[in-house]
């Protein structure tokens, strides 16, 4: 039987990047762990992820008009924990860098972006957003913080 629990089960053998997308919204850090990041054009520079209509941080970041994007190493699952929970200060007790936008980024991340929103559109249970990458940079060495089968993971060495 075809049901939604079936569909997540199946689309969980994809494994994903995690990264956390973040802007400063009234004065104060907001942000979210994202798994549905993804790149969609070089020219112009394009990306794109999802955020659940039922997100209650994902309005304060798209009233701002931008964010930026903090690429996740295997060793920041515990601030993807933290950014995945409801009800916490998320931004307490961590090193940030600002990116020149002014936007939060973790000082440790893979590397970050920051972004315009292009486009929002509502696409079943998510906005489908896609934005201008205006600026990025490398950041530490490391692996990525992966998303497989309901669970973290790093990459392997081959």
């Amino acid at each position: 039987m075809l049901t939604q629990r079936s569909f997540r089960d199946v689309l969980g053998c994809f494994s994903t990047g995690v990264v956390l997308v973040t802007a400063e919204s009234d004065g104060r850090p907001v942000g979210m762990a994202v798994n549905s990041f993804t790149s969609v054009s070089l020219d112009p520079p394009l990306v794109a992820f999802c955020a659940a209509l039922t997100s209650t941080t994902w309005p304060s970041i798209r009233a701002t008009g931008g964010f930026a994007i903090t690429i996740l190493s295997d060793a920041q699952e515990e601030v993807c924990r933290t950014f995945s929970a409801r009800d916490t200060d998320r931004f307490a007790g961590r090193d940030w860098a600002r990116t020149p936008a002014g936007r939060p980024v973790t000082a440790d991340g893979l590397g970050w972006l920051d972004c315009r929103i292009r486009t929002v559109q509502v696409e079943g249970d998510h906005e489908l957003v896609i934005a201008d990458a205006l600026d990025w940079s490398m950041g530490a060495d490391g692996r990525p913080l992966v998303f497989h089968s309901g669970r973290y993971s790093s990459l392997a060495e081959r």
